[in-house]
């Protein structure tokens, strides 16, 4: 949780998804993981998922299908925010599965003993046509730079914990907007001390995204919400609650 800060025990947190009901879309931010497929790859981490857990599950208390999701934004490749994809069955007729153009896979395959959990994807297109896959994506799309993928939902690449790294950001009529970091931040401690976490692609990239972020939350009067937080976590708003 905070690099060079020594070992501490075994720490549990949360991981989640954000879905995003627009006009023009819906938007699925981050899927989590699959239960079967991270207790193959790193079953150590010793993960918890009950079935009303699943991206199912938490759609249909939400009040949707999986089909009707339109759009899967992956912030980054790492296997506990892209094992969800899977039950986006829309994506064998259309749906767009974003990612930042320069996300690498390349972790997984070198062996490296922090990325190999890394979920491997099968593009439709491209280079990286004919890699072997644990599970993949039928169809997407990359991504550079800053992006307004819809009217107020907007992608800022916060590359540092893997090459290609996005947070969302969600403009709401009633409350201040919405800062979902992923792995450019896991806590409000990381965040309050400049510290970033361990296991890091680039980690000066990956400081200099914790400042963007504390930036882009001044100029936009925008709330952080963390990606793996045991202590925000309960007071954030899970389905079938909502913000609006």
């Amino acid at each position: 949780m905070f690099l060079d800060a020594g070992l501490t025990g075994a720490y549990r947190f949360p991981v989640y998804g954000v879905l995003v009901d627009h006009e023009e879309g819906r938007f699925v931010f981050d899927t989590g993981f699959d239960i079967e497929h991270i207790r193959n790859t790193v079953g150590w981490t010793d993960p918890e998922q009950t079935a009303e857990q699943t991206i199912p599950a938490q759609l249909h208390l939400a009040g949707f299908r999986p089909e009707e999701i339109s759009h899967v934004i992956n912030s980054h490749y790492h296997l506990d925010h892209c094992g969800g994809n899977k039950y986006c069955k829309a994506c064998d007729d259309g749906v767009s599965c974003l990612r930042a153009r320069n996300a690498t896979i390349a972790g997984a395959e070198r062996g490296d003993p922090v990325l190999r959990g890394e979920l491997r994807t099968r593009p439709s297109r491209g280079a990286d046509q004919g890699r072997a896959t644990d599970m993949f994506t039928p169809r997407f799309e990359t991504l550079k730079g800053d992006q307004e993928i819809a009217s107020g939902v907007f992608l800022f690449e916060t590359a540092g914990h893997t090459a290609g790294h996005y947070s969302l950001m969600v403009k709401l009529k009633n409350r201040r907007p919405m800062l979902f970091a992923a792995d450019a931040c896991y806590s409000r401690q990381n965040l309050d001390l400049m510290c970033i976490q361990a296991g890091n692609h680039d980690p000066a990239a990956a400081r200099g995204s914790l400042q963007r972020l504390k930036d882009l939350a001044e100029k936009h009067d925008a709330e952080i919400f963390f990606s793996h937080d045991a202590d925000s976590w309960p007071k954030y708003s899970r389905a079938p609650g909502f913000y609006s």
